[in-house]
């Protein structure tokens, strides 16, 4: 289901969130990931068909606010929260940040209240991981200051400047689902790190220019646009290598984090 010509025996999907330490703004979040919550949002029918189809297991300690925590930061005192989309893999831990400013595509929440429960669901939306104040608290990316990137950055020419400092630069990776977007991030320990989000599965996916089947990106957004979105990142990945590449679900990445705790 996740990367063409995979194997049709079950696998283990990490699922990953990124921290963020501004020089200025303090601790930042790039999605959530996992989260008590999303059990208690699959506990009803609808939304339960998503935990059938994709069980989770939350390890203690290991949803992002308990890690922040670990880390020295109260989630309280977290100001910002940027989102690459709203499934509910990526957002289940945003009630724990109830302070934080929500970056996000305006596109991406629109779709996320359109439709019945089982439509959402479908989707991977769970409404009920949706705080009720985001109205209030929401940044939209396709508000920011739009800046020009790199030449060597390929077919990503502009993003958005999500802080208005240039730290982070959300841009557009269409596809997944409406509203999904990557952050380019010039990260202190490893530079140009963009953080794609589930653009991609993994870096497998990524190398090899290989999609999800049809079936898949099918059910979750438009297959030609993540397929001309997945092609832009392999041509990123072989004209640029500099640039490091994360996708939210991928092993590699995930071995890495458990390596280097």
């Amino acid at each position: 289901m996740t990367i063409a010509g995979g194997s049709p025996w079950p696998v283990d999907i990490p699922a990953v969130a990124t921290l963020i330490v501004h020089p200025d703004e303090g601790a930042i979040l790039f999605d959530t990931g996992y989260d008590g919550a999303f059990l208690a949002a699959t506990r009803s029918f609808p939304e339960r068909l998503y935990r059938w189809a994709a069980p989770v297991h939350i390890p203690a300690g290991l949803d992002a606010a308990s890690q922040c925590r670990t880390l020295g930061f109260n989630p309280r005192d977290v100001g910002h929260v940027v989102l690459s989309h709203f499934h509910g893999d990526h957002i289940a831990g945003l009630h724990a940040f109830p302070k934080a400013v929500i970056h996000c595509a305006r596109a991406g929440l629109d779709d996320a209240r359109r439709g019945s429960r089982l439509s959402r669901t479908r989707r991977g939306i769970l409404q009920a991981l949706i705080p009720s104040d985001t109205d209030a608290r929401a940044r939209f990316f396709e508000d920011s200051g739009s800046i020009d990137l790199p030449a060597d950055l390929a077919t990503f020419e502009r993003g958005a400047d999500v802080l208005g400092d240039g730290s982070l630069l959300a841009i557009t990776l269409p596809g997944h689902c409406p509203g999904h977007w990557g952050l380019l991030v010039n990260d202190a320990r490893w530079g140009r790190h963009f953080l794609v989000g589930d653009a991609a599965w993994s870096l497998a996916a990524i190398r090899r220019n290989a999609p999800p089947p049809k079936l898949t990106s099918g059910l979750l957004g438009d297959t030609g646009l993540l397929r001309a979105t997945l092609n832009a990142l392999h041509m990123l990945h072989r004209n640029t290598p500099d640039v490091r590449l994360t996708p939210f679900h991928c092993p590699e990445r995930a071995a890495e984090v458990v390596a280097a705790r």
